[in-house]
């Protein structure tokens, strides 16, 4: 333990060595990230890394409390209009940008078309808007060509919403990443300082105004105490308990779950819950190439999942875990149903090399991104190599760290040109668990995540979904959907599990926000 804190020692004076002046450690949250920033488009990339650093700089609209309710943020408030087919939306007063401008409609309505053209629920927004329309430079209108029930929903969203840009930056075409990192949230991104693959910093918007509201979820007073936030990228984890026990750094976003135990025996060290709903696992086939633009090629990887297998190897501690999940929106939401996954919760290979003699596999490679810095997700990948060379499937593991798989993900060329078939990740919270905002569960062609699960027969029961308002009426088409998805598998879940985080003793004011948030936080 002493060589490793003399380690950690090293590797965070190292981090530090760059900034010419040495920060006050008592207005600086050093935090250990999960993962290295490498893109910072959040519209761009559903990666969680960017989506946190999205809502340290950016604001919305509006944001979940922790009853999953909407409430307005950016918005002052808002007027339903015309027999519900107009949504009238007024901005706070005061509300501006890192470079002083204020936020205006126009700015608004670039950031909403410029998502609308990525994000799943964006898009299911986008097929019913007739026209979004400034009225003044603090009011605008969402005009729809039909009455749709989740309008205030959809601006709501937590993962991967719709951040507020300034127009010069929203105009950037939807499939090209920005270039400039300028938003109105709690804190600065500071360009200068970033280290991409060592370190992040953030510093306090001073101009920042928080709602009166006490923060709660998403929702309410983003008040930033911190003067700076410094993001460490440590991929190794012994290095990372080892910092984080000799006090070196202040959170550790993502601790391994299998030292869980050892650090609540800590004093020094508190851990925390921030998320009641859980993280879902996934294994994500490429549906463009063959085998797995045939759907029982995808049903056979599902009939390798065992999914305690995962846990056991992902998460280890089974207070953490659940020994299976059928539910595609979650176990314990409220949207759980289990409906179609019968066949698939005991593994059954005989079934796979069936489907995949079926769906015309022949012994091609397979090509199976390896996250090795991504220590789950490294976990869960072996399983799954182990689980297809079992099934005779002659599998191409191409090692990478996490950030070049990010990149690689969206890359369309066929497997044997730096394309791929198979990776793993995982989502989790809110938008996961209803079908109109769950971002990997999307199945339109083109305009769904990578990977490009491809059902519109799904997709069109998910849009029914969306129009129906009666929660009773919901639950039969919610069952079609589950057992469609069963069948078309737009993703294999392999299992749900919960990720707390690990502070020293003297952080207060963390949000159990379902992610890692910054604000309300301070050292005492």
């Amino acid at each position: 333990m002493k060589r490793l804190i003399l380690m950690a020692a090293l590797v965070l004076s190292s981090i530090a060595s760059a900034p010419a002046q040495t920060p006050d450690r008592a207005s600086t949250l050093r935090v250990v990230v999960h993962a290295n920033l490498q893109i910072l488009d959040p519209v761009w990339t559903t990666a969680f890394i960017t989506n946190r650093h999205g809502y340290l700089i950016y604001d919305t609209l509006y944001a979940l409390n922790s009853r999953f309710e909407p409430q307005p943020q950016m918005a002052e408030g808002h007027e339903v209009l015309e027999d519900g087919l107009v949504y009238r939306i007024r901005l706070r007063d005061g509300l501006r940008f890192h470079d002083g401008a204020p936020v205006r409609s126009a700015d608004v309505l670039a950031s909403l078309r410029r998502w609308m053209a990525r994000d799943s629920m964006g898009q299911r927004l986008a097929s019913v808007t007739a026209s979004l329309d400034a009225v003044d430079e603090r009011t605008f209108e969402i005009r729809l060509k039909e009455r749709y029930g989740l309008v205030i929903e959809t601006l709501a969203k937590a993962a991967s919403p719709a951040y507020i840009m300034p127009e010069r930056i929203a105009l950037t075409p939807p499939m090209t990443q920005i270039t400039e990192t300028i938003g109105s949230g709690p804190f600065i991104f500071v360009r200068d300082e970033w280290r991409p693959g060592n370190r992040v910093v953030y510093r306090r918007n001073p101009d920042y105004m928080p709602r009166a509201e006490p923060a709660d979820y998403m929702a309410g007073g983003k008040r930033p105490l911190m003067e700076r936030i410094e993001w460490l990228y440590i991929p190794d984890q012994n290095t990372a308990l080892a910092a984080l026990n000799a006090g070196e750094i202040d959170y550790y976003e993502a601790p391994p779950l299998d030292f869980i135990a050892s650090l609540e025996r800590n004093r020094n060290i508190r851990i925390v819950e921030i998320d009641q709903l859980g993280t879902q696992g996934l294994i994500r086939a490429n549906q463009l190439f063959p085998p797995f633009n045939d759907p029982r090629a995808r049903q056979a990887v599902a009939h390798l999942v065992r999914q305690e297998d995962y846990m056991r190897v992902v998460v280890g501690n089974p207070r953490l875990y659940r020994n299976f999940c059928g539910a595609f929106f979650q176990c314990g939401s409220g949207n759980d149903t289990a409906v179609g996954s019968e066949p698939f919760r005991q593994p059954n290979v005989e079934r796979a090399r069936q489907l995949l003699r079926e769906a015309g596999y022949n012994g091609e490679r397979i090509v199976v991104m390896q996250p090795t810095d991504r220590a789950q997700y490294n976990a869960a990948t072996m399983v799954l190599i182990q689980s297809l060379r079992r099934a005779g499937v002659n599998v191409d593991v191409q090692a990478m760290d996490w950030s070049t798989l990010l990149s690689r993900r969206a890359n369309r060329n066929p497997p044997d040109q730096g394309g791929y078939h198979l990776f793993i990740t995982t989502h989790g919270g809110p938008d996961t668990a209803m079908p109109v905002s769950n971002t990997w569960f999307n199945s339109r062609c083109d305009r769904a995540n990578p990977g490009w699960a491809c059902d519109m027969e799904l997709d069109a029961m998910v849009g029914e979904w969306s129009r129906e308002a009666d929660p009773a009426a919901r639950r039969p088409i919610l069952e079609r959907i589950h057992r469609r998805a069963w069948e078309s598998l737009p993703y294999i879940p392999f299992g749900q599990y919960t990720q707390p985080i690990a502070v020293r003793a003297n952080v207060q004011g963390i949000v159990a926000a379902g992610m890692p948030v910054y604000w309300n936080i301070e050292k005492r």
